[in-house]
């Protein structure tokens, strides 16, 4: 199982592209802090990259900016490749599905107004995009009745 929930403060503001294909990514950084205080009595942080895609994308990128506090919900995925010089580099992104703002109204950078989208502050990765271009299609599940669970 591959899942990570993160709660964080945005360390840059989001980078919202398109991918040759009309895809729209976003990505940003966070910084989480560690429960613990280390030996000089402070909290340190760890920092991770996030990377949203399609409609997740263009809502972080307009309504997120850096120092806003948000829950991320998604995977992890690494990278790996040889740069011009034949080094290879790795890397980690945090994949999000869902993204929660937990700045409240008013507070922090970017101009999110806490309406606009059914009143709600949660958005999530439709999934369904990332199976058609597989050819799979997420209509055709059937919906099962609950007297034919074997529990």
């Amino acid at each position: 199982m591959n899942k990570v929930i993160l709660i964080g403060n945005l360390t840059r503001d989001p980078e919202l592209a398109t991918t040759p294909s009309g895809v729209s990514v976003c990505r940003f950084g966070i910084a989480v802090n560690r429960s613990y205080k280390n030996a000089s009595g402070e909290r340190d942080a760890d920092f991770f990259n996030i990377v949203t895609w399609r409609k997740l994308a263009e809502i972080c990128g307009e309504f997120l900016a850096k120092g806003r506090k948000v829950a991320i919900s998604g995977s992890i995925e690494t990278r790996t490749f040889e740069d011009k010089d034949g080094i290879k580099k790795n890397f980690t992104d945090i994949v999000a599905d869902d993204v929660v703002f937990l700045t409240p109204k008013g507070e922090g950078g970017g101009n999110y107004s806490g309406g606009g989208y059914s009143g709600e502050n949660r958005f999530s990765d439709n999934k369904s995009d990332r199976y058609e271009s597989k050819g799979d299609s997420v209509s055709d599940l059937k919906p099962v009745d609950n007297d034919d669970l074997p529990f």
